[in-house]
């Protein structure tokens, strides 16, 4: 899956109930696929931290 141009992986938590998705040193949770990746997009429209 793709959002704002770059990939995404989802997959089942092993020992938890819900999905994770990861991208750009990013990961989120949710309880099914596409809430992983709606929270997903969310997190990539932050910009990052200045040092």
């Amino acid at each position: 899956m793709r959002i704002e141009g770059k990939t995404v992986s989802v997959f089942k938590i092993r020992n938890r109930k819900g999905y994770a998705a990861i991208c750009s040193n990013n990961i989120t949770e949710g309880r099914t696929s596409q809430e992983a990746c709606c929270r997903m997009a969310k997190a990539l429209k932050r910009k990052p931290k200045k040092k």
